[in-house]
């Protein structure tokens, strides 16, 4: 069955900076702070999302990547029904580090909408969320690459074009801004710009007290709906 995701939502995404016990310490910290208003997403390297599959029940797991293929040849790829097996929801679909042709994101896509995995398909420029949201995934993150880890938000120009671009193509489709999120006061401010949800790596991972900080961030969320 698809994982229900809230309008509003949050995702923590360590990319390879963590695993092991160090992460699922953060991932229980991430369980308590999911609630009616906010769905919390976590991903993981694949060899840790079973753990984090098993010892959570309200974070969304999430992939970082997946492979469009069906049980058969394709070493060294990774296998959605693999994912699903091990209690993977969603997953990230053509990110900066890991960008897919779009015959390979097609593909993957079809996967998904088949077996029920929530997508997270990342866009460059409104031209390319444009082209994206016609594939009608669940969540289109735009994010300017050039912006990635740098600190720099992408703008509120940015966030409300990408968000008109996205919502006349595919009106059902979840907006998520997080270029250069760094602190608990970005994600408020792109919350609070008409984002859907925001995310974070380096301003949590590299934090003086990561599990504070992705309190901080999610209580950030919150406090932005309240006040939109």
């Amino acid at each position: 069955m698809k994982a229900s995701v809230n309008s509003n939502f949050f995702v923590f995404n360590p990319k390879s900076y963590l695993y092991g016990q160090e992460l699922l310490d953060l991932a229980l910290a991430a369980e308590q702070l999911v609630d009616q208003d906010v769905s919390i997403f976590i991903t993981a390297p694949y060899t840790d999302l079973g753990q984090l599959a098993e010892h959570t029940e309200q974070l969304i797991v999430t992939a970082q990547h997946l492979d469009g293929i069906s049980p058969g040849r394709g070493m060294g790829a990774v296998l959605p029904d693999s994912l699903i097996n091990v209690g993977v929801k969603a997953v990230f679909l053509n990110h900066a580090e890991h960008p897919m042709t779009l015959s390979q994101l097609t593909r993957a896509l079809t996967i998904c909408q088949e077996k029920g995995l929530i997508s997270i398909v990342c866009a460059d420029s409104v031209e390319e969320a444009r082209a994206i949201a016609v594939l009608k995934p669940d969540i289109i993150l735009c994010e300017p690459t050039e912006l990635i880890g740098t600190g720099k938000t992408s703008g509120n120009d940015y966030i409300e074009e990408t968000n008109k671009a996205i919502k006349e193509l595919h009106p059902e489709c979840l907006v998520m801004q997080a270029a250069g999120i760094s602190s608990a006061g970005d994600v408020y401010q792109t919350i609070l710009a008409g984002a859907d949800g925001t995310g974070c790596t380096s301003g949590i991972v590299k934090a003086e007290n990561p599990k504070q900080m992705l309190m901080d961030m999610v209580k950030a969320v919150k406090t932005a709906i309240q006040e939109r």
